[in-house]
């Protein structure tokens, strides 16, 4: 711990939270290193306080989710050789997280946690809203703006990378080299 806060929020928050089962949730190992546990501390505290922790607070993620996470997720790499499936928190599960674990770690990263989900609302929210008022206005101006709309679709839209071709490529004009054939002879 560095000036009061946990090294790991050197790497925004925002990034540790997934979606998964139509919820905005942070998984238990990213959970036990903003909060300064280890993992399997974390997973003890929650054990022995199972009653705080309903359905919609946690839930353990399944095996396909598990590998889904792991591929799409490199700093989750680890749990590939985990034998237990990790657990997934909701915002209000981090929460108690914090309140159950109780070290000055925990209580003060709880804080900045609450703050990264709430910005993340925000951000989907200012999107979605966006999205609505472009509609309504595309209702009622029809055909006049279809050009401007269109055009301000595609700048909302998630940039999409040309996906690269697999293999050697050679980029040289021609070779600098003769090629024999078969059954011809060069030069003579």
């Amino acid at each position: 711990m560095r000036g009061g806060t946990p090294a790991i929020l050197a790497k925004p928050i925002e990034t540790r939270i997934l979606f998964l089962r139509d919820q905005r949730v942070m998984l238990d190992a990213d959970l036990a290193a903003i909060y300064g546990v280890s993992t399997r501390v974390l997973n003890q505290a929650v054990k022995r306080n199972r009653d705080r922790f309903p359905e919609d607070f946690m839930f353990r993620l399944t095996e396909t989710e598990k590998e889904k996470v792991i591929t799409v997720c490199d700093h989750l790499r680890p749990l590939r050789f985990s034998p237990s499936l990790p657990h997934a928190f909701t915002e209000h599960g981090a929460i108690m997280l914090a309140s159950v674990l109780n070290t000055p770690t925990a209580v003060q990263a709880s804080v900045h946690v609450v703050r990264a989900f709430v910005r993340l609302r925000e951000v989907l929210a200012t999107h979605k809203g966006l999205a609505r008022r472009l509609e309504e206005l595309e209702k009622k101006y029809d055909g006049q703006f279809k050009v401007v709309f269109d055009a301000i679709r595609q700048l909302m839209a998630p940039p999409t990378k040309p996906r690269r071709s697999i293999g050697f490529r050679v980029e040289e004009a021609r070779p600098r080299y003769r090629v024999r054939r078969l059954g011809r002879r060069i030069g003579g």
